[in-house]
């Protein structure tokens, strides 16, 4: 295909004169378009970083969905193992752990007697507005310890 010499008319009409210059108008006003958005470094940057914050953001809701379940199936294989460590335990063995804990919360009275005399006071003061935010936040202090429990189980299970 050879394209006509410059200084030859290639339409048979004023008219359509018009139309291919109009049309090449608007080519070359969608190819500068183009040109000055690949050159708009900034813009380019924006869209980018707001295309890897939303996959970001897609990605930590997966993952806080997959953790969700993951928690959920922890705990009640947590809760199942307990139950069945605690069936499997001979009753004079359940009996000497009940005693040990009796001793262990009398023990503990005297060590809180203890402390409650000798401890000076902005330590005590501390020390009891630590303890009640433990019972403020019981529930989580107690999921914290089930997911710390079954992954201790876990990889013991995994050495063993």
């Amino acid at each position: 295909m050879t394209q006509p010499p410059h200084d030859e008319p290639t339409a048979s009409s004023p008219e359509e004169l018009r139309e291919q210059v109009e049309q090449t108008r608007t080519e070359l006003g969608q190819t500068v378009q183009a040109l000055a958005a690949k050159t708009d470094v900034k813009a380019r940057a924006r869209d980018k970083a707001a295309e890897v914050k939303e996959q970001a953001a897609a990605k930590a809701g997966e993952l806080k969905e997959h953790a969700a379940l993951k928690a959920g199936e922890l705990k009640a294989k947590a809760a199942d193992l307990a139950h069945q460590a605690q069936d499997q335990l001979p009753d004079p063995v359940k009996d000497k752990a009940a005693q040990a804990a009796g001793q262990a919360r009398a023990k503990a009275a005297q060590a809180g007697q203890l402390w409650q005399e000798k401890a000076p006071e902005p330590v005590r003061e501390k020390t009891a507005q630590g303890a009640q935010l433990a019972r403020d936040n019981r529930k989580v202090l107690l999921a914290a310890a089930g997911v710390a429990a079954v992954m201790w189980l876990a990889c013991r299970h995994r050495k063993g």
